[in-house]
């Protein structure tokens, strides 16, 4: 009987509409200026991950002036924190991210256009880091102000962008005190991530071979770039035996210096994706082999350094039917005509698809695709911690995580009405589980069945530092 009345209290938003939260939820809307003055500095910084200097300064002064205890440089990382208010259960913890993509700078107009610099918020960290910021801050005026009891904790995350920063945290224990873990990720729509994600594994593979003219002598040289090349053919062989939902991806990230030498050495950075990390693994130990019986058949030899790894997101429905109640509580926002005319100018650029524009306003019930399309660390942090977390719309409709509108879009108004329609759902959802300890408790009773009482977590990195010159 308790359970039909906790569900049918969440499922009428009877949470969602007492007048502390309305009053929080004011609060945050107020601070717009505020926090997107802080979250258009971190996309002018546009640091990748590991080198997210200015970006984990920012949000750790933001935090520190607001009330935070800082812990900064956890699990090795310099540019990871852990910002903590309360104290006791329960233990509500945030996730922020915070860096940009390689190769991908680019102006905030509907054209494509670099501002001269190397790298993009094409995945709208920029905006993730800061609304996470804003919630926790919120909530942390709300204990403040009603005595509320309990730990509010903001974890600053680097490196989500393949350099499976969260996994480090994890191994680290950072986690292990939290009761929930809420987060949220920029997108072209306002929906609770009801789904999973793909696991992932990568690499860089390095082979050496010997250099010599390539026209004169090249019976004398062995071709590193052929080896990378004879791994690439079996890799791609591959792709017919693997489950369909399987993705594999490389690029070469060195492949000689000129036609004329024959290539001493070459690498190739590889990816392999999978809605369940066993089969990651396997696919995983076939690419060793492949590269193996590359090395043997060109004459060289290779390395291999592990660089990321992740797991699948577990799913929480009883999570998912709250922070769904808060985010229809907050709704989504409508375009001005400035915004309406920056947005349709966007989609008629290469790769978009025609969405409804006027779909920023509403709420999308659940998430079409089970498996995201992606693959994050979150899905680490899920199976130690019931997680839960929500997407809005921070893009024009129809845009790809990735792209150059995506950046485009992320350094305007557009981008910062998305990311407080985050905060405020955060917000909401945090007050919720501050309030009703069944919740939580109802979410730990989803997240042990689904785990199993086997469950042991291992990262899928192993044991490897953080690899904090993945971009370099």
């Amino acid at each position: 009987m308790k359970k039909i009345l906790l569900f049918a209290l969440v499922s009428l938003q009877a949470f969602a509409q007492d007048a502390d939260k309305k009053k929080v939820l004011a609060r945050i809307q107020q601070q717009e200026s505020h926090y997107s003055a802080i979250a258009q500095k971190i996309w002018n910084f546009a640091e990748v991950g590991y080198k997210e200097k200015q970006s984990s300064a920012l949000l750790q002064e933001t935090l520190k002036q607001a009330g935070f205890t800082i812990e900064t440089g956890v699990a090795g990382i310099p540019t990871a924190f852990v910002a903590t208010y309360g104290q006791g259960k329960p233990v509500i913890g945030i996730m922020a991210e915070y860096d940009a993509l390689p190769g991908l700078s680019q102006d905030s107009i509907p054209t494509k256009r670099s501002l001269g610099g190397a790298s993009g918020h094409a995945c709208g960290h920029h905006l993730f880091g800061t609304g996470s910021s804003a919630a926790a801050i919120a909530v942390k005026e709300w204990l403040k102000e009603t005595g509320g009891k309990g730990t509010i904790k903001l974890y600053g995350c680097p490196a989500e962008e393949g350099g499976s920063g969260k996994v480090y945290m994890v191994r680290e224990g950072l986690f292990n005190d939290a009761d929930v873990m809420l987060h949220w990720h920029p997108s072209d729509a306002n929906s609770v991530s009801t789904g999973s994600s793909l696991a992932n594994k990568t690499g860089k593979f390095r082979f050496y071979g010997l250099s010599s003219h390539a026209a004169a002598s090249p019976e004398r040289g062995r071709s590193a770039l052929d080896a990378v090349e004879a791994m690439d053919f079996m890799a791609n062989m591959m792709r017919e035996h693997v489950p369909s939902s399987t993705r594999i991806h490389y690029v070469i990230t060195n492949g000689g210096k000129a036609p004329n030498i024959v290539p001493d050495y070459a690498e190739v950075y590889y990816y392999v994706r999978s809605p369940q990390r066993d089969i990651v693994m396997d696919v995983w130990n076939r690419l060793e082999k492949a590269a193996e019986g590359a090395a043997l058949g060109t004459g060289t030899r290779y390395e291999l350094e592990v660089i990321g790894g992740v797991y699948e997101i577990l799913p929480n429905e009883k999570l998912a039917a709250m922070m769904s109640s808060n985010l229809a509580n907050v709704g989504g926002y409508t375009l001005n005509p400035t915004e309406l005319a920056f947005a349709k100018q966007i989609q008629q650029t290469p790769g978009m698809l025609q969405t409804d524009l006027a779909s920023t306003s509403s709420v999308v019930p659940g998430r079409p695709d089970p498996s995201g399309g992606g693959s994050t660390d979150v899905g680490d942090v899920s199976w130690v911690v019931p997680t839960i977390g929500l997407g809005t719309a921070t893009w024009v409709p129809g845009t790809t995580a990735h792209s150059w509108q995506a950046v485009a879009a992320g350094g305007t108004s557009i981008g910062k009405k998305g990311m407080m329609v985050a905060a405020k759902t955060i917000a909401g959802t945090a007050m919720d589980l501050f309030k009703n300890p069944a919740l939580i408790d109802a979410a730990k009773a989803e997240w042990s069945k689904r785990k199993g009482a086997e469950f042991k977590y291992k990262a899928l990195l192993g044991d490897r530092k953080p690899a904090l010159n993945y971009r370099d």
